[in-house]
C-alpha cells in the first residue's frame, strides 16, 4: 500500500500592518491610518498608550472605543505575549502615528516596556519597516542624535509635514496626505494622496 503522506495545507498570510498610537499630538493621524487599512483590506494590528487616549479626548470628539473600533485587532498596551510582540507573526511593518519623543527614545534604546515599544523593536530585528511619525519640534540634539541611531537601525522618520503642493483645503486633507505618504512606504497605495505630476505649464527648458 503506497505511503499516504500527511499534507498540512498552508493558508496565505493576509496583509497585515502593526499600528502604534502614542500620546503625541496629532492622534488624528493614528485615526486615520485604522481608516485607511480597512479602505485598503490590510489587517490591523493596533496598540495604544494611556497618553494616546488622553490626546484623543482632548483633540477629537471620538471615544476609545470609536478608536478601537476602526482597528481588526486591538491588543493591550501590557500584553508583551502578543503576537504582534513576537518576530514569527508575519506582518508588512509597523507605524507609530503619531510618535512621540518618549516613545521614540525608548525604542532608540532597545529598553522596551510596553507592547508598543516592544513590537517596534521586533519590527526593526525583523528588517521589517518602521515609520515612525515623530511630532516634536523645536528638536534639540538629544532628539536628532535618537533620530539619526533609529535611521542606522533602519527605521523611517516621517514627520507628518503638509504637503502645500497638494493644495490642501482642510486641516483634513493634509492628514490625509501624510498618513497616504507614509503608507506608500509600505507600498500601499491610498486613494486621498495627491501625486506629484511636474510643474503646471512647465515649458521646455
Amino acid at each position: 500500500m503506497a505511503d499516504v503522506l500527511n499534507t498540512t495545507v498552508s493558508r496565505p498570510t493576509p496583509p497585515r500592518l502593526a499600528v502604534g498610537i502614542s500620546g503625541a499630538s496629532g492622534v488624528i493621524h493614528g485615526v486615520r491610518v485604522l481608516d485607511a487599512l480597512r479602505e485598503l483590506g490590510v489587517e490591523s494590528h493596533l496598540v495604544v498608550t494611556r497618553a494616546a487616549l488622553l490626546t484623543l479626548s482632548q483633540e477629537t470628539d471620538l471615544t476609545p472605543d470609536d478608536l478601537t473600533g476602526r482597528a481588526d485587532v486591538v491588543h493591550r498596551l501590557t500584553d508583551v505575549g502578543a503576537s504582534i510582540a513576537s518576530g514569527s507573526f508575519r506582518t508588512l511593518g509597523m507605524i507609530v502615528a503619531p510618535c512621540s519623543v518618549r516613545t521614540m527614545g525608548e525604542i532608540a534604546t532597545g529598553v522596551t516596556s510596553t507592547l508598543l515599544t516592544r513590537a517596534a523593536d521586533v519590527t526593526l530585528k525583523e528588517r521589517r519597516p518602521l515609520v515612525l511619525m515623530v511630532r516634536e519640534t523645536p528638536l534639540h540634539l538629544g532628539h536628532l542624535r535618537t533620530m539619526t541611531a533609529l535611521a542606522e537601525m533602519g527605521a523611517v522618520i516621517a514627520p507628518p509635514l503638509p504637503a502645500f503642493y497638494a493644495r490642501p483645503a482642510s486641516i483634513a486633507e493634509m492628514v490625509d496626505q501624510s498618513v497616504g505618504r507614509a503608507l506608500d512606504l509600505f507600498g500601499l497605495d491610498w486613494a486621498p494622496v495627491r501625486r506629484w505630476s511636474g510643474l503646471k505649464g512647465a515649458g521646455e527648458a
